[in-house]
């Protein structure tokens, strides 16, 4: 069933003016995105939510604090870790980004054969190379997609063990690399229907409008405030 809020009225998105106060005084001015269709954007419309995606609004909010930003997404659709890594790192180090936002691993969770730690070693990577080159990374942990009503039952319990397992993967890698992590696979607001798409695999634009400000919430623990 279809959320009957808005974004205004939605209690889990951005209060009017939190953004501003989130991100004022930020220090970045190079954000490059590298990852899968959830990088690239791709959630499915909803009534009371704007249509613009969440790495694009990401970088719009912080545009709007310095609008010099320089904004590169590398993120394209279908796309494995170890195909973004050999894809996308190379463009996203040539940018000098000096903050990354790096999410993938879900297509390869779709898969029954998700090997949980040839990911881990991708993100390491990527991470790595994103970090001694003087970015600040974010990474995700994302949703779990098993609750949308388009997964079928009977694949539902799979899916779900293993969007968990990339998810405290990914956090594991997080901690050890220092990242600024976004852990949304345990958002009070993980089944509700209203935050999956049509199609059984991304999100709605009420999903992305709260992942949205649960990220600019973790951008704002690194921001030197006066």
């Amino acid at each position: 069933m279809p959320s009957t809020l808005t974004e205004a009225t939605d209690p889990w998105c951005l209060r009017a003016g939190e953004a501003a106060e989130l991100l004022r005084g930020h220090p970045w001015r190079r954000f490059v995105v590298l990852g899968d269709s959830v990088a690239e954007g791709l959630c499915e419309p909803a009534d009371g939510y704007p249509d613009l995606q969440w790495a694009d609004r990401i970088a719009a909010e912080l545009r709007a604090i310095r609008p010099e930003l320089a904004y590169l997404n590398l993120g394209r659709r279908g796309l494995r870790a170890h195909e973004v890594r050999a894809t996308q790192l190379a463009d996203a180090l040539a940018f000098a980004p000096d903050l990354a936002l790096v999410v993938c691993g879900g297509n390869d969770a779709f898969r029954s054969a998700y090997d949980p730690d040839a990911v881990d070693a991708e993100l390491t990577a990527m991470i790595t190379a994103l970090r001694e080159a003087g970015a600040d990374v974010i990474t995700v942990g994302m949703f779990d997609v098993s609750h949308s009503p388009a997964v079928p039952d009977a694949l539902r319990a799979g899916l779900g063990e293993r969007m968990r397992r990339l998810s405290r993967h990914t956090r594991g890698v997080a901690e050890r690399l220092g990242t600024l992590h976004v852990h949304l696979t345990d958002h009070p607001l993980v089944a509700d229907p209203s935050l999956y798409s049509s199609d059984g695999r991304h999100g709605s634009a009420r999903s992305d409008a709260i992942a949205t400000a649960e990220t600019l919430r973790v951008l704002a623990t690194h921001v030197p405030h006066p």
